[in-house]
């Protein structure tokens, strides 16, 4: 099974600890988000993971521990935007830090297994067209040697995201003029030999010469792996989104980086509780089991094609 660290929370920049710890014991526990008295027990060894995909915008803490994964086959999904502290407060300094930290963790592991994240895109008086191109063509310029492809979405209405609206400022774009701005970008992707995606985007942009992505991609992790992986689409995400079937093992509002924009953040007091009962040395994500907790132990197993030989 592939394992998502994850979609929820940045476990690399804030919780690797954790992550680490859990590698180290073989398993975690993880709550349903819909029903948080259901808990799974979900194996971390290698016999049953196919793989991981790390969703962060800071890998630093995770990245001086590479050598614990040495078993699994891996790789980054890195958000790296131009947006200031004013929309994602509590991520580091982006020229001095962030870009710096994209191109050693590319060195370490290849840029095929670093993919750079521009996400989401939304605009407003001070983050317009203009001012994104400007910002991508300079990120694009600093991470072409790092990366071979390039994530990008715009920011969806979700219900979770509107309660920040007003302080986004955001405004939309019309049909025409979000296609406009996408043909740019990619020219500019292009122009430094990065290639573009979309990720759960109804729009389709292949006439630009943009294709939709997964970002639970199998074909990326039997490529590092060396293997064949018998998984299906992940049939519980949008069916826009491509992603190969997985499961994650983060938790909903647990982030500390408070980007306005965060779908997964929607209930501030709530983050602040969750991360004060936070144990890196516990098997839940935050807090502990109660007597009203069920755990069921989650049937898994790898799903790599077993390789016959000729007469096998």
């Amino acid at each position: 099974m592939i394992i998502s660290v994850s979609r929820r929370t940045d476990i690399p920049a804030f919780y690797a600890d954790w992550f680490y710890n859990r590698l180290r014991t073989g398993y975690v526990l993880v709550r349903n988000p819909i029903n948080l008295h259901s808990v799974s027990k979900v194996r971390l060894t290698p016999d049953v993971v196919d793989g991981f995909v790390f969703w962060t915008k800071n890998p630093l803490p995770m990245a001086r521990r590479l050598d614990e994964l040495a078993a699994y086959p891996y790789y980054f999904q890195f958000t790296l935007t131009g947006y200031g502290r004013d929309i994602e407060p509590g991520v580091p300094d982006k020229r001095r830090v962030l870009v710096p930290a994209f191109k050693d963790l590319a060195a370490q592991l290849g840029k095929k297994r670093v993919i750079w994240r521009y996400d989401p895109i939304f605009f407003s008086k001070k983050y317009t067209p203009e001012w994104h191109f400007a910002c991508f063509n300079a990120l694009a310029v600093e991470l072409k040697n790092s990366t071979e492809r390039c994530v990008i979405s715009f920011m969806d209405s979700y219900r979770n995201t509107k309660r920040n609206a007003e302080k986004l400022g955001a405004v939309e774009l019309s049909d025409e003029e979000l296609y406009a701005f996408a043909g740019r970008l990619a020219k500019i992707a292009a122009k430094h030999g990065i290639k573009l995606q979309t990720c759960a985007e109804a729009y389709d942009f292949t006439a630009l010469g943009i294709t939709a992505g997964s970002c639970i991609d199998k074909a990326l992790l039997e490529d590092i792996g060396g293997f064949k992986l018998n998984i299906k689409r992940d049939s519980s995400q949008r069916k826009e989104c491509g992603c190969a079937a997985s499961i994650d093992i983060g938790a909903y509002n647990t982030c500390p980086g408070g980007c306005l924009y965060c779908y997964a953040n929607y209930n501030a007091p709530l983050v602040q509780t969750n991360i004060a009962v936070h144990n890196k040395n516990a098997p839940l994500f935050f807090g502990m089991l109660t007597a009203q907790d069920i755990v069921t132990e989650r049937k898994m197993a790898g799903c790599k094609v077993l390789q016959q030989g000729l007469f096998g």
